[in-house]
């Protein structure tokens, strides 16, 4: 029977600054930046001065496009070419990773499966199998050692399930899950891949 190993699954998170790094991090990093706006330079129209500079007792304009008129550019509005991006080390992120996955194991959120699932390709076995693990209606991070092509059709059509092999899991989906299931082979490549110990 495999066991969880305490450098992964146990340690003790004094504090949750690292956590929270490497989750904001997460999702800097999944931003895009497509939104644009139009500086003065690149409205239409405008280049006409709407009234004359003297004698109107109104306030002097030279353009239509200027940023306090209604329709007018955007001052200092998004390029398009932001970068949203947050650095964080490889190991800063195991390390939160093994924290995670310390803190969802201490509230019981961590199963090993030791049956291991029949890959029939059926969507209907892998309810199934989630309502045999009484998991029903929760959000569940699925870990496994392979995604095979049978394993992602059973599981694609599962809202409330994400399946992600060991080596690619992240605090975001760790933190936002209600459970996380893990075959003996994942715990292991886990293991392997956090703190270096084929054997683990």
């Amino acid at each position: 029977m495999a066991t969880l190993n305490k450098d992964v699954f146990g340690l003790s998170v004094e504090n949750h600054e690292l956590v929270k790094l490497a989750y904001d991090a997460y999702l800097a990093n999944s931003r895009s930046s497509h939104a644009k706006t139009l500086k003065r330079g690149e409205v239409r129209g405008g280049s006409k001065k709407p009234w004359k500079q003297k004698g109107t007792g109104r306030a002097r304009f030279g353009s239509t496009r200027n940023p306090i008129w209604r329709h007018g550019g955007v001052a200092f509005g998004r390029t398009g070419e932001e970068n949203f991006s947050k650095k964080i080390s490889r190991e800063s992120k195991k390390v939160a990773i093994r924290q995670a996955l310390s803190l969802k194991n201490k509230e019981k959120a961590v199963i090993l499966a030791e049956k291991p699932l029949k890959q029939t390709g059926k969507t209907k076995d892998a309810a199934k199998y989630i309502d045999e693990l009484g998991l029903t209606g929760k959000n569940i991070l699925a870990v496994a050692h392979e995604k095979s092509p049978e394993l992602i059709k059973m599981t694609n059509n599962l809202s409330n399930l994400k399946l992600v092999r060991a080596t690619y899991l992240n605090v975001f989906d760790i933190m936002n899950a209600d459970a996380i299931v893990f075959s003996p082979e994942a715990v292991k490549d886990a293991e392997a891949w956090l703190i270096g110990k084929e054997n683990a």
